[in-house]
């Protein structure tokens, strides 16, 4: 059957389908609420919720919301057709620009069930989808599920696949290409390095994308939803796991209600500029280590690196546990401008009596607590790729060698990040000493 036959049949509301709404009585208890935010692409909308139309799951057990953030074309006509085969609602904002997590945040006020699925417009599902969704959820455990998601090409578009998918089903199209590496999820690499295991990764959040998640509403309402003030495309949904994360959620992967996204004109340089102006906002609003390193590899249009950086920094973090280089800070004090603040990166947990109303910053929270305890010090939990401190705050800004394990990978980042904060930028002796060795290799 093709999608357009399926999709005749389906809105008519054919009485032979599970869970029609002609075969059953209605329930009001949805279980999960399929949550699709759309803009001006009614086509591939009504595609998407054929196929929802399509679910084993009988109807009554879910609900689907089309969020709409101010199209102009025939959506609302489009969602009007579904409801003869779908429980559906649907919500209207006015076109102010991109706006996809607060439409996301107006679906998830509608829902009215416990566990809130968000799929993108475009994306398509097996008749299977919903029923091994819910069974992640079997546990009663808190839970983000990270969907696997076929055919989504961040540079463009998969060769070939845009004629696959006409007239043919999602799981028909995965049947044929699964084993081909240019159909996999972008993300597989990233899943494969945890053995399919998002609980085995050290930043499990940064692989939740929303074209194809889920979680329980009582957490997502628990941390806030989406955060309405990213306006471009992007980031704003791993912000959202990054809070759940913090807040105690486990991570899950489900490889088996997977979702096909169909291909779509894409401007991959336009995107990464968004991306680049949406973390801009995430840093500022998460002033830490991990954050800073999306920062970093962000600018070089890597955002699938963090687990591997990140893993980098704890190890050294680790190593260097123990390294006091309050002396090595106190040796440089003279050479420092006395009459102005400085900032000292990598400060360690003690810092020399003679420095008074520094800024310290290091990447060990623990540490640096111990360094500003009963003390006028200012302090931030960084690395120094990106810190919260303003341009030129400082006139000294002093590098210790506890950066000297991080240098090979970051260290330009260092210099660039410390002039940007300071007048006067110096590395301690020891550190010094560890660049020139790397220099001579």
């Amino acid at each position: 059957m093709c999608r357009s036959d399926a999709g005749d049949r389906l809105a008519a509301g054919d009485p032979n389908r599970k869970g029609s709404p002609m075969s059953r009585p209605m329930r009001t208890d949805a279980e999960v609420s399929v949550i699709i935010p759309t803009y001006n692409r009614s086509a591939a909308l009504r595609l998407t919720l054929e196929h929802l139309a399509r679910q084993r799951l009988p109807v009554e057990r879910f609900e689907v919301i089309v969020t709409d953030d101010g199209s102009t074309d025939d959506t609302r006509a489009v969602v009007d057709e579904a409801a003869g085969s779908l429980r559906i609602k649907y919500s209207y904002q006015p076109d102010e620009g991109f706006r996809a997590g607060a439409a996301r945040n107006a679906g998830a006020r509608l829902a009215t069930s416990p566990i809130l699925a968000f799929l993108d417009t475009g994306t398509f599902v097996a008749p299977e989808y919903l029923e091994r969704l819910l069974a992640e959820y079997a546990g009663g455990e808190r839970l983000a599920v990270v969907g696997y998601a076929y055919g989504y090409d961040i540079d463009g578009e998969m060769p070939g696949l845009a004629e696959a998918m006409e007239g043919a089903l999602p799981e028909d199209v995965v049947a044929r290409f699964r084993d081909e590496p240019a159909f996999f999820d972008p993300r597989h690499r990233n899943f494969a390095a945890g053995d399919f295991d998002l609980g085995r990764l050290l930043a499990p959040w940064v692989l939740f994308w929303s074209l194809n998640c889920s979680v329980r509403a009582a957490d997502f309402w628990r941390v806030g939803g989406f955060d309405e003030e990213f306006r471009r495309w992007g980031i704003e949904d791993l912000e959202l796991a990054y809070r759940l994360f913090k807040d105690g959620v486990n991570f899950r992967l489900t490889r088996s209600a997977w979702a096909v996204h169909a291909p779509q004109g894409r401007d991959r340089d336009a995107n990464m500029s968004d991306g680049k102006a949406n973390i801009a906002h995430f840093i500022a609003r998460h002033p830490e280590p991990p954050i800073e390193v999306i920062w970093k590899v962000m600018q070089r249009t890597e955002p699938l690196d963090l687990e591997d950086n990140y893993q980098f920094l704890l190890s050294w973090a680790d190593k260097v546990s123990t390294v006091d280089v309050a002396d090595e800070v106190a040796r440089e004090l003279p050479h420092l401008d006395a009459a102005g603040r400085t900032a000292v990166v990598g400060a360690g947990g003690r810092v020399p009596a003679g420095l008074s109303g520094a800024v310290l910053l290091d990447f060990d929270a623990d540490l640096l607590a111990t360094a500003t305890a009963d003390t006028s010090h200012l302090a931030y939990h960084a690395i120094g790729l990106r810190s919260p401190v303003a341009d030129d705050a400082v006139e000294n800004v002093l590098l210790t060698s506890r950066l000297a394990g991080l240098w090979s990978r970051w260290g330009a980042d260092f210099l660039a990040e410390a002039h940007r904060i300071g007048r006067s930028v110096r590395l301690t002796e020891e550190l010094a000493r560890e660049v020139h060795a790397l220099r001579r290799y």
